[in-house]
C-alpha cells in the first residue's frame, strides 16, 4: 500500500480550514444564549490548562517535586501574587524538594 503524503497534507488542511470557516459562515447573528456564551468564554482557559498541566507533572525528575511546585504556584496565584513571584517560588520549591530527595 502506497501512502501519498500530499493527500494527508490536503486532508489536514481541509479539515483545519473547515473547522475555522464554518462557524464564521453559519453563525451570523449574535449569540444570546448565556450558557453558550459562558462556554465559549472559558474555552481558551481550559485549553491552556489542559496543555499545561501534563507538562507540569512531567517537567521534573520526581512527581513529588512537580506536585509541590504546582501546589506552591496554585496557592500564590490564588492569593493574586505577581507572575514573577509565582514562578520564582514554585521553581524554588521544586529545587528544594529535588535537593532534599537527592534525585
Amino acid at each position: 500500500m502506497k501512502h501519498n503524503l500530499y493527500m494527508y497534507i490536503f486532508v489536514m488542511a481541509a479539515v483545519t480550514y473547515l473547522i475555522r470557516m464554518l462557524p464564521l459562515t453559519l453563525i451570523r447573528k449574535e449569540i444570546k444564549n448565556t450558557f453558550i456564551k459562558s462556554f465559549l468564554y472559558y474555552v481558551p482557559y481550559v485549553t491552556l490548562a489542559v496543555m499545561t498541566f501534563p507538562a507540569i507533572l512531567t517537567a521534573t525528575a520526581n512527581i513529588w517535586s512537580a506536585a509541590i511546585g504546582f501546589a506552591i504556584a496554585l496557592i500564590l496565584a490564588w492569593n493574586r501574587k505577581s507572575l514573577i513571584c509565582v514562578s520564582l517560588f514554585s521553581c524554588a520549591g521544586v529545587f528544594l524538594v529535588e535537593l532534599l530527595t537527592g534525585l
